[in-house]
């Protein structure tokens, strides 16, 4: 289901609590928004629709992945960005690291640990910082 996106910065800047397994799953509905916001939109956390859960979804190119609670192992090489935000009007800097390890579940609820660099990692510490409630 295509969910509004949320614009409440109050909501938005409240921390996301874990997702349990036994949660309503969400991979349904982040992906038809994300879909549907496609031409300026290449991630999105689950508050962005509403759910304080910590869940992402991140554009790998090829395909779309979800991520339940995940978690920063590692990062560096450190930058400066300009970043907008579907939720936000305008463009913000910020710093982001090159190179990225995470560590999450997928939608089979296996745990996955990846490396990521470049611009999908920039993503996924956009929408990471979501569940933290950091405003861009």
């Amino acid at each position: 289901m295509i969910r509004p996106i949320v614009r409440d910065v109050l909501f938005l800047s409240q921390k996301s609590l874990p997702m349990a397994q036994a949660d309503p799953v969400l991979d349904r509905d982040l992906r038809d928004t994300l879909q549907a916001n496609r031409e300026r939109c290449v991630g999105m956390a689950a508050n962005m629709i509403g759910v304080r859960k910590r869940v992402i979804i991140v554009s790998l190119g090829f395909a779309d992945t979800v991520m339940y609670n995940p978690v920063m192992l590692a990062k560096d090489t450190p930058y400066e960005a300009e970043e907008g935000c579907l939720s936000l009007d305008g463009t913000r800097r910020v710093t982001r690291y090159q190179n990225i390890e995470v560590e999450y579940r997928n939608a089979a609820w296996r745990k996955r640990r990846e490396k990521y660099s470049g611009w999908i990692a920039q993503i996924i510490q956009h929408e990471m910082d979501h569940l933290e409630g950091v405003i861009i």
